[in-house]
């Protein structure tokens, strides 16, 4: 599966966190960002993250993972696919794109998907709930690629999607839409997490 890249889009500016940067919030003591950069490593697949530019703060967190500068980062998603995507080499056949405020998706979801993948032919696999709602992430075969690289706006691929065949791959639970990019949403998931918890 060494021809299969993993994209995490990092390069966002927070802007619905009252002035804190969601993905250097900690879980266990470890930032956000360190944690999905972790797994995606782990997977044993070649790693992109976009960032801002290189020397951004969240560079510190990224692992092993090569930074993909965005500079017009402002423009939204669309920019860090494009940027994500132009920066894979020719060897790639499929990449794998997910956001990095998405802190339930393990390594295993994302093997899931990779395993799937059959060559040039193959679907676009994109993850979903245990009940079917479609989420993150989704892998493109490089047919794709040319697409990707013109998308534009906040909207991310969804207007490739259409023009595609998608297959949909249940994840566990909500593992697949569960993203924390409000400090609302980070309370909610802390505080199903603390009760999740056994008492000792």
């Amino acid at each position: 599966m060494d021809n299969i890249a993993v994209l995490l889009l990092a390069a966002g500016a927070s802007s619905r966190m009252a002035g804190q940067d969601k993905l250097i919030q900690r879980i266990d003591g470890k930032p956000l960002l360190a944690r999905i950069c972790q797994r995606a490593d782990n997977t044993g697949l070649p790693c992109y993250v976009t960032l801002p530019s290189k020397t951004h703060p969240r560079a510190a967190h990224i692992g092993a993972a090569q930074i993909v500068p965005v500079p017009d980062t402002a423009e939204g998603m669309a920019a860090s696919i494009r940027a994500g995507v132009t920066a894979l080499p020719d060897a790639i056949d499929a990449v794998m794109i997910l956001p990095c405020d998405m802190p339930d998706l393990q390594t295993e979801d994302l093997l899931n998907l990779a395993r799937r993948f059959h060559g040039p032919d193959s679907p676009v696999l994109r993850a979903t709930t245990s009940t079917g709602t479609p989420g993150h992430p989704v892998l493109f075969p490089r047919r794709s690629f040319a697409g990707l690289r013109q998308i534009t706006g906040d909207q991310g691929a969804r207007a490739l999607l259409r023009q595609e065949t998608v297959q949909h791959v249940a994840l566990p639970g909500q593992r697949a839409v569960t993203d924390l990019d409000t400090p609302e949403a980070w309370a909610k998931w802390r505080a199903a997490q603390r009760q999740a918890q056994p008492e000792i």
